[in-house]
């Protein structure tokens, strides 16, 4: 269920709240391939099917930020702020990358707003977003993002 954030009120309310979880999404080999391709990075771990399965992780495994790339689509199920005009990522405060996602595992998001400030015409947001494979012991990624939304 989406949390709906009303108005910059409403927002400041949720301070210190969890937001939600996204729904799971699959991460494919081709979405890592097509990854690799836009930023140049080509390591085996990520591209190499065969070499990956004697590697350290036992197969191919999705880029840190391919993990972190997927905040948008995940967060978008999460929650929305009603009226603003727009938002934009600004972003990171911290992240860590604490574990692998293997291809073809499933990853979601959950969010927690921890920090709503004033800026000129609206407000600038730090979430904790942890990002989670399906049945994994431990966050594959933990990232404090800024968002800014103007009214």
């Amino acid at each position: 269920m989406t949390t709906i954030i009303k108005d910059h009120e409403d927002l400041k309310a949720h301070v210190g709240q969890h937001l939600g979880y996204s729904d799971y999404m699959t991460v494919s080999q081709e979405q890592v391939q097509l990854f690799a391709d836009a930023t140049g990075d080509h390591q085996w771990i990520h591209l190499d099917v065969e070499k990956a399965k004697t590697g350290p992780f036992g197969q191919t495994i999705a880029h840190g930020y391919l993990t972190l790339s997927l905040a948008p689509v995940l967060m978008a199920g999460i929650w929305r702020h009603e009226g603003t005009k727009m938002g934009v990522n600004y972003g990171a405060n911290k992240i860590r990358f604490m574990s692998p996602v293997p291809v073809g595992s499933k990853i979601r998001a959950g969010a927690k707003l921890i920090q709503v400030d004033d800026i000129a015409g609206g407000a600038q947001v730090i979430v904790e977003t942890t990002f989670e494979v399906e049945g994994a012991t431990k966050p594959s990624c933990v990232a404090e993002l800024i968002f800014r939304y103007y009214y």
